[in-house]
């Protein structure tokens, strides 16, 4: 089975490949469904908790191989594997011995017994062995299927934890920023009542938004602070080790068109699973259908006559007679789950297209949101406060004036920030739905 999926792992960090970092091998390891997850692992190696400065590259290699939930998937596609092997046993051989013409009034102790031995083979019958063989092979693949499925989950998950630890950040360093700036308006403020040119009143505005600003300072640390753990803890890690999040977010493409997503949507594991969903199902009717026929036990053995001291060979076979129990409940218990199957499929594409157009929308949306705020707001904002600003130092407007404008600044500056978050986390979701990279670079020639 081709797990066209996996390409998720290295496509969803595409917004920072465009940022110039680069994707260590860890993340973009390929896992067949089908293969021994102990060789992906020991190939890769398990990365030490992360320190300094991290990337997503490194966030996405470890949370990829240490993250609990994923751990018990991957036991699950070992488990299936022992399942196969034990479908694939031929039933043991029984060994039996018995006695008999001993004990009664005419011959007594042992001189008159017949000992018995005899071995037993059941002969499956109507190919049960390959279906519970090929039933097994295909519960597997759907283990490997649901492991792809948390896999892509794992990486949204890391990519989006991360992007609020980066976005968190910024906002600290903007927060910081306002605080020195709301510190220097107050000295400046300070200084023009001491030099009788403005009301104190004037001061203790400046000193009230000082005090602001440093209260959305402190408060974007404790922000920060939850947002670093929120995402040590895609890897089981309960303190975080690393000091910061390096990352662009400002790099931006156009959405592509919705249409041509809904088309690679057979990508997404999800629904891919469910072909393999329904096999596996039709696969348990065969097995069911299987029992109906009965299996044949053969039996060789030999009697030894101590009394005349001679032996006879023994051969027979039984054969159960399918008069009641032809397995049909069971045949048609697996068969309404197979209609089950059926129904859930197109569920499922329904909800995962509905999805997809939820998460098509904020991208165009947040999109649409970053380019109004980068080539409209954000200048006008910045031209407002510098005008406030040297105003104010002239006299010519009050100190409301410039703190309305700085607000207004920083007001928009946030929500920049929080754009560009919200159209990453959109495509890190659009990603996980159609299974990989929305915007493909084009193939180079050959």
């Amino acid at each position: 089975m081709t797990v066209s999926t996996t390409r998720l792992c290295g496509r969803v960090v595409l917004l920072f490949l465009l940022s110039g970092l680069t994707i260590v091998n860890a993340t973009d390891e390929r896992l067949n469904p089908n293969q021994s997850l102990t060789t992906v692992e020991n190939t890769v190696g398990v990365p030490e908790e992360p320190t300094g400065k991290l990337a997503l590259p490194q966030a996405l290699a470890i949370a990829l191989l240490r993250n609990p939930e994923l751990s018990a998937y991957s036991t699950e596609i070992r488990a299936q594997e022992s399942a196969i092997l034990q479908a694939s046993l031929l039933p043991n051989p029984v060994f039996g011995a018995n006695a008999a013409n001993f004990g009664n009034n005419v011959i007594r102790g042992f001189d008159g017994d017949v000992v018995t031995l005899q071995l037993s083979q059941l002969i499956e019958l109507g190919g049960k062995r390959a279906a519970r063989i090929t039933a097994a092979d295909l519960t597997k693949q759907l283990a490997g299927w649901d492991y792809e499925a948390k896999r892509a989950d794992i990486l949204t998950l890391v990519t989006q934890a991360f992007i609020d630890v980066l976005i968190t950040q910024q906002r600290l360093a903007l927060t910081q920023q306002m605080q020195a700036l709301a510190q220097q308006t107050y000295a400046s403020t300070a200084a023009r009542v001491q030099a009788g040119k403005v009301s104190p009143v004037e001061e203790s505005k400046a000193k009230i938004a000082l005090s602001s600003a440093q209260i959305e300072f402190q408060r974007t640390q404790r922000e920060l602070d939850a947002a670093k753990k929120r995402l040590a803890a895609t890897w089981g890690s309960t303190s975080p080790s690393f000091d910061q999040v390096a990352g662009n977010l400002e790099t931006l493409q156009p959405p592509p068109r919705l249409d041509s997503l809904l088309q690679r949507l057979s990508d997404n594991p999800d629904l891919a699973r469910w072909a393999t969903e329904i096999t596996q199902r039709q696969a348990l009717v065969e097995v069911e259908k299987s029992k109906a026929i009965p299996d044949v036990t053969a039996t060789v053995g030999t009697s030894n006559y101590l009394m005349p001291n001679d032996y006879a060979l023994l051969v027979g076979f039984s054969l159960p007679l399918p008069v009641f129990d032809r397995n049909q409940g069971r045949i048609g218990e697996v068969q309404q789950r197979l209609a089950k199957a059926e129904e859930e499929r197109r569920n499922a594409e329904v909800r995962i297209q509905t999805a997809l157009n939820t998460a098509y929308q904020r991208l165009a949306a947040s999109y649409a949101e970053v380019n109004a705020l980068h080539q409209d707001i954000l200048p006008n904002a910045e031209t407002a406060y510098n005008a406030a600003s040297e105003g104010y130092r002239l006299g010519k407007f009050g100190f409301l004036d410039v703190l309305d404008a700085q607000r207004t600044l920083f007001s928009a500056q946030s929500q920049h920030l929080q754009a560009e978050a919200e159209y990453h986390k959109a495509l890190a979701d659009v990603e996980r739905l159609i299974g990989g990279n929305p915007n493909p670079s084009p193939k180079a020639a050959p």
